[in-house]
């Protein structure tokens, strides 16, 4: 399923003002390039993707400089300026999901994270990584499990959040 699109145009320009153009950017969850679309005018861009149809079906190594086809737990990377996890930590465990984003702070300038708010979803698509494991998340909720981050927009039902070496 796509990155939901709350916020999006609002999260470009907060970029634009906070990270350099030529920036190297991983998007983690990358599922049809919407990151991709948005910002790779800008910046260098590589993807994790755990779901390997969405691969193919979306062209995703004609866009992006490298595409690991893993899930995240198990991808290992020296640095980015930023990465970018758009929709993927309500599909985590709460402790995979602090894990994966301490390994993200340790190897980056910048971590983003978009989640949706009290959003239940089984597997979709045939996809079994589409259910919400975390489908408690509010504002708040976030903000006590992910206590280093800080919000850049939100909705009633969405939230973006950064966290800035």
């Amino acid at each position: 399923m796509s990155s939901y699109r709350y916020g999006k145009p609002e999260v470009k320009f907060w970029l634009a003002q906070h990270l350099s153009n030529g920036a190297e950017v991983l998007d983690v969850g990358a599922c049809d390039g919407v990151w991709f679309n948005i910002l790779s005018e800008w910046y260098t861009m590589d993807a994790v993707e755990v779901w390997e149809p969405n691969v193919e079906k979306y062209h995703l190594l004609d866009k992006y400089r490298d595409v690991y086809v893993k899930n995240i737990k198990d991808v290992f990377y020296n640095h980015y300026d930023l990465v970018l996890f758009g929709d993927v930590i309500e599909h985590m465990t709460v402790e995979d999901a602090q894990a994966v984003l301490a390994y993200a702070k340790e190897h980056s300038d910048m971590v983003i994270v978009a989640v949706p708010f009290l959003f239940k979803q089984d597997a979709i698509y045939g996809n079994p990584y589409e259910r919400h494991i975390q489908d408690d998340l509010t504002h708040q909720l976030f903000l006590e499990r992910y206590p280093d981050f800080s919000p850049i927009v939100l909705f009633p039902n969405y939230g973006y959040y950064v966290w800035q070496k």
